[in-house]
């Protein structure tokens, strides 16, 4: 497999790191590279199916996308394996790093303030020809910075609020500027993996009913005070009193996979994807999944996500056991990052919550968030590798 062959470690021995002996469990980097190809693979497959239509309508090749997706996954592929090889996670967690990469991601997303709209947002930057949302790379450099800030700070995260209201003020800052696009839906996944990565590191529960009740009501706020996001979230209690408008998308998707039923209807035989669901590619790639390979496939595409997840986990684990606490942390707040938008896309597609932009991890066609996902597997990949081998003496700057 090719992700195999871009990751490969450089010795037997290190290849053998993780296993437990011949009837052991397959390890974490076993499990995560063969999840992460089937992946890749049946996203190609749904792609193509699914935004054929959408791109002849638009005057294009039948596999516009398709290619497109293709060359973000190689893109990423390559961006990825050279992250793996050149980057020290040493160096990573170093302050002056950290600052630096949130410099750069806060002018970003400011930059993308005068960039042009798309959809009535303005979330992508133009760079070398291709879109690139820069609210993809905040979730990686957030995840970073907030697992050393944990570790740096533990006194104070673990005892008061001083650890709090130090990380909400870069906190604060990323997401004003992601409200500022707006892009609702990667906020709530910075806010929560935020959350999931303080409340492991220890913080007091007190800090989390006070600030969840702030969330909550900061979150009501938002959604009463801006006319598109309380539309969707009225539709999203009927889906079917109006599907000629507010529900149209919603209601689509709750008929394809009402037509999918068990088995489907066949690879390449949707319905709703002749124009019925705009986009049907994208945010929806689930619901034409449904209707063509039905309740089978998409429980397929979920089990692959859970495994891409299990191994994350499990490699967070093995990292805090040997008290790297900042490649743990890490670790988990990937995986807490693919956790959120799996359900959050799965959700949003079966009627469960509100409509919302966000991807299905290396599933829905987008090169932003295929990237910065391959990357994310790059990092995890990298703590496999390197976990074993720090001294015990060293494991403090890990």
């Amino acid at each position: 497999m090719a992700l195999s062959s871009i990751f490969r470690s450089s010795s037997p021995s290190q290849q053998a790191t993780g296993s437990d002996g011949i009837l052991s469990m397959p390890s974490a980097r076993a499990i995560l590279l063969s999840s992460v190809g089937c992946m890749l693979v049946l996203s190609l497959l749904m792609v193509a199916s699914a935004s054929i239509p959408f791109a002849l309508s638009r005057g294009m090749t039948e596999l516009h996308f398709f290619n497109n997706q293709l060359l973000y996954m190689c893109i990423g592929l390559v961006i990825a394996s050279v992250s793996y090889r050149a980057v020290s996670l040493k160096r990573l967690y170093r302050t002056e790093t950290q600052f630096m990469l949130l410099a750069i991601t806060g002018l970003l997303l400011v930059a993308t303030l005068f960039s042009t709209p798309i959809n009535g947002s303005k979330r992508w930057l133009s760079l070398a020809g291709f879109n690139f949302q820069v609210a993809e790379l905040a979730k990686l450099v957030m995840i970073v910075f907030v697992s050393d800030f944990v570790v740096r700070r533990s006194f104070e995260v673990r005892n008061g609020w001083d650890g709090f209201l130090r990380i909400a003020l870069v906190v604060g800052l990323i997401t004003v500027l992601l409200l500022a696009q707006p892009d609702f839906g990667s906020f709530v996944v910075i806010i929560g993996m935020v959350f999931a990565i303080f409340y492991i590191a220890g913080a007091p529960y007190k800090q989390f009913v006070a600030l969840g009740a702030v969330a909550i009501g900061g979150a009501v706020l938002m959604v009463a005070t801006v006319q598109y996001r309380l539309v969707r979230v009225m539709s999203f209690l009927d889906p079917f009193d109006d599907v000629q408008d507010t529900d149209y998308q919603l209601s689509r998707s709750l008929i394809a996979f009402g037509r999918g039923q068990f088995t489907g209807v066949g690879y390449g035989e949707s319905v709703q994807k002749l124009s019925h669901l705009p986009e049907a590619h994208t945010d929806f790639l689930l619901a034409i999944t449904g209707e063509e390979l039905g309740f089978v496939g998409v429980t397929m595409i979920l089990i692959f996500e859970a495994l891409i997840i299990g191994s994350a986990m499990r490699i967070s684990y093995n990292a805090l056991k040997r008290r790297q606490m900042r490649m743990s942390y890490t670790a988990f707040g990937i995986a807490v990052v693919f956790i959120a938008q799996t359900i959050i896309n799965a959700a949003m597609n079966m009627g469960a919550i509100p409509t919302k932009g966000l991807t299905m991890p290396f599933f829905s066609y987008g090169g932003s968030s295929m990237l910065i996902s391959l990357v994310m597997v790059a990092v995890l990949l990298k703590i496999y590798k390197e976990s074993p081998e720090i001294e015990k003496s060293q494991c403090r700057y890990y």
